[in-house]
C-alpha cells in the first residue's frame, strides 16, 4: 500500500519527526542481508532538484501549435510527450521543435535554482555513502551547469542524448548497472508520474513522487520486497 505525507519530500529527510522517509531510509540501509539494502538515489532534475522555472504549457503550445496541444491534452489527461510526439515527424520539422525547445530551456537556465534543501540532503546521502544518481529530459548542457553552479555532482547524470530516455527504464537500469547493484536496492525519485514514477515501476526500483503543488510526497514499493 503506498503511503502519502503531507510534507514536502526533502523536508522529511532532513527533519524527521522521526518518521518516513528518514526512518524508512535508516531502516533499509542498515535492514538484516536477507532484505534489500539501499545503495543509491537517482534523481529528476526539473522540479526535484531544481524550483521548476520552464512554462511546459507555452513550450508545448509553441511546438505543437495551440490547437493541436489542446486536442492532445484532452485525449491523454496524464500529460503530454513532446518528445515522443516529435520523434513521429520529418527531419526539418524535428528540427524547428527541438530550436523551439531549446530557447525556452535556455531561458529556465537563466534562472536556473536549486530546490530547497535539495543540497542538504545530498550532503546526509553523502553521510551514509548513499550512491546519488541523476536522469532527465533536458539536456547535458542543463546538467552541466546544474553541476558547476552548485557544486553537487550527481553520477551517472544521464541527459536526454542518452536514449531511450524516460520513462523506458534504460536510463535507470544503466545506472543500476553503472552502480553494480539491483534496481530494488535503489529509489527514483522525481515529480512526474508519466515519466519518473512510470520510469522507476518499469525497472523495478523504488519509486517516489515529489509533488510540490499538493506538498505531498507517494512512495511505491516494488512487489518483490
Amino acid at each position: 500500500m503506498p503511503l502519502f505525507l503531507s510534507k514536502a519530500f526533502f523536508s522529511f529527510f532532513l527533519h524527521p519527526k522521526p518518521q518516513f522517509p528518514m526512518a524508512y531510509l535508516s531502516n533499509l540501509t542498515s535492514a538484516p542481508s536477507q532484505r534489500a539494502r539501499l545503495r543509491g538515489v537517482v534523481f529528476d532534475m526539473d522540479g526535484t532538484l531544481t524550483v521548476p522555472v520552464i512554462d511546459f504549457a507555452a513550450m508545448y503550445g509553441a511546438v505543437l501549435g495551440e490547437d493541436e496541444y489542446r486536442r492532445i491534452k484532452a485525449e491523454r489527461p496524464s500529460g503530454v510527450d513532446i518528445l515522443h510526439e516529435i520523434e513521429k515527424w520529418s527531419p526539418e520539422k524535428q528540427r524547428k521543435a527541438y530550436d523551439t525547445i531549446a530557447d525556452y530551456e535556455r531561458q529556465g537556465l537563466d534562472h536556473l535554482q536549486i530546490m530547497p534543501g535539495a543540497a542538504e540532503l545530498c550532503g546526509y546521502l553523502d553521510s551514509k555513502k548513499l550512491r546519488r544518481g541523476l536522469i532527465t529530459r533536458n539536456v547535458k548542457s542543463a546538467v552541466d551547469l546544474f553541476h558547476k553552479r552548485f557544486g553537487i555532482t550527481f553520477s551517472p547524470a544521464l541527459s536526454r542524448e542518452f536514449r531511450p530516455y524516460k520513462p523506458d527504464p534504460a536510463p535507470l537500469l544503466h545506472i543500476c548497472s553503472a552502480w553494480e547493484v539491483q534496481p530494488n536496492e535503489v529509489i527514483m525519485v522525481g515529480d512526474s508520474l508519466k515519466d519518473d514514477v512510470a520510469c522507476g515501476k518499469r525497472a523495478g526500483v523504488f519509486t517516489c513522487l515529489l509533488d510540490e503543488k499538493e506538498d505531498m510526497t507517494l512512495l511505491i514499493m516494488p512487489k518483490r520486497i
